[in-house]
């Protein structure tokens, strides 16, 4: 999956950071084709938890910074994908990366790109458009 320009919230922080999730998935993709998912978990899995705090918090006080009205949503969604995260982590450390956790967090990033950035997230960007 390749981040567009039809994607673009209009901050930039922001798409940088949509950017850079779009890249790691990628790298996992490319990992899991040269069979070196379970190695490159660990670094996908430490991007994520500095990704989460980040990149829920900028997006949040962006959101309410220009009153957006869909934040309540943003807000349920950006806590369940922390909890799935929580529990990808304590998988990983009791099972060192299996296929299954590999398989899991793959299903996870795939899902949020496709449910949230793309959907979600892009309305954000279409009603700071409206606004102006």
């Amino acid at each position: 999956m390749l981040w567009t320009q039809e994607l673009s919230v209009g901050v930039d922080t922001i798409d940088e950071q949509h950017k850079k999730m779009f890249q790691m998935a990628e790298e996992l993709f490319r990992a899991e084709r040269q069979h070196k998912e379970k190695e490159f978990l660990a670094e996908m899995l430490c991007f994520l938890n500095e990704y989460v705090k980040k990149h829920f918090a900028d997006e949040e006080r962006y959101m309410s910074e220009i009153g957006y009205p869909g934040i309540a949503l943003q807000k349920k969604e950006h806590a369940y994908f922390a909890r799935q995260l929580e529990i990808l982590n304590k998988d990983f450390e009791s099972s060192g990366g299996d296929i299954i956790l590999v398989i899991n967090a793959n299903h996870i990033i795939l899902e949020w790109i496709k449910n949230h950035i793309s959907k979600l997230d892009r309305s954000i960007g279409e009603y700071a458009k409206s606004l102006t």
